[in-house]
């Protein structure tokens, strides 16, 4: 017979199961993504350009990006300095790359005062913003846009869009290393509102530059210069699709590198052997050399231990009958 305090715990233990397992109807969905917000207890990523800094696609060596002293550009304390204001003005991600919406680019006393040398606009149909992108020409160096009517499309824009930044930077860098003070050029991103398509390629260009970056850290540094970004699920999943691609693209680079470097070490060691000259073999021995050796008799027949073995048998294999 089943005591009351028996009943009792195996009907808490029948209902927990049911809790836990509750069956439903939504669509199957990836793990949330968590982003950590800048705040004061929250350790910012160091930056640093990676060792890898030639633009994908394309042989721009961007190496001089190392020079740039990225120490102390990170907001702190975002979260408790951020207005509201704030998101009608664009914000630096790094010293060469900035971050804003619409109203930036228009917006000629901030583009003359931070030097920006390229609008990028990140756009939803081709011809939007015709009229800021003309503007655009009389005090910038450069205009460029993307088309992306939606997220989805806007992955396969990444690489594309970043060998855009790198060109634009590294030209910048020529030019004026002619003068013998050689600059940065800088470039502004801007979609609409600032937010969420823009924001998307900075972080994608974040992951693509700086060393060990990856779409968590990358959306981190985002948030932390322009408090209201917004990187939604979908967003997430999108950045985190483009670092596998980036990790899958390093791993392939560097088995081609190590397969050139293996490829150069048999050639120098061929051409070491060529000059040293062709190598004397050793002739091989014929039987007759074999019989001047010290540790084969071969005048007293067989050894005394074979004698036992083969005495009383016939040796030879086959005999006529």
């Amino acid at each position: 017979m089943i005591s009351a305090r028996e009943d009792t715990a195996m009907s808490d233990f029948t209902q927990s199961h049911l809790r836990h397992h509750e069956y439903s109807y939504r669509l199957p969905t990836p793990p949330r993504i968590v982003v950590p917000p800048p705040t004061l207890t929250t350790d910012m990523p160091e930056l640093a350009v990676g060792n890898g800094t030639n633009t994908p696609g394309e042989d721009i060596d961007m190496s001089f990006l190392k020079e740039a002293k990225l120490e102390n550009i990170l907001q702190k304390n975002t979260l408790l300095e951020w207005a509201y204001e704030r998101r009608r003005q664009a914000q630096m991600i790094l010293p060469w790359l900035y971050l804003g919406p619409l109203t930036a680019a228009k917006d000629r006393e901030f583009i003359a005062r931070e030097g920006i040398t390229m609008i990028l606009a990140i756009r939803s149909r081709e011809n939007s913003m015709n009229g800021i992108l003309h503007a655009g020409l009389e005090f910038c160096q450069e205009i460029a846009t993307v088309e992306a009517p939606d997220f989805f499309t806007l992955i396969g824009q990444f690489s594309r869009t970043i060998q855009m930044i790198n060109r634009h930077i590294s030209k910048v860098r020529q030019l004026t290393a002619s003068t013998g003070n050689p600059q940065l050029g800088k470039v502004l991103i801007f979609c609409e509102s600032g937010n969420e398509k823009s924001a998307a390629v900075a972080a994608a260009y974040l992951m693509e530059t700086l060393d060990d970056f990856n779409y968590v850290k990358a959306m981190q540094v985002c948030q932390a210069q322009r408090f209201c970004v917004n990187f939604d699920d979908t967003i997430k999943n999108i950045l985190r699709s483009h670092w596998d691609i980036i990790q899958a693209r390093r791993a392939v680079s560097g088995s081609r590198t190590d397969l050139i470097q293996s490829a150069t070490l048999q050639e120098v060691a061929q051409q070491r052997r060529n000059h040293s000259g062709p190598t004397m073999s050793k002739p091989k021995r014929n039987i007759d050399d074999t019989l001047d050796d010290e540790d084969v008799d071969m005048d007293g027949g067989l050894d005394p231990s074979d004698v036992l073995r083969f005495e009383n048998r016939a040796n030879t294999p086959f005999q006529d009958s």
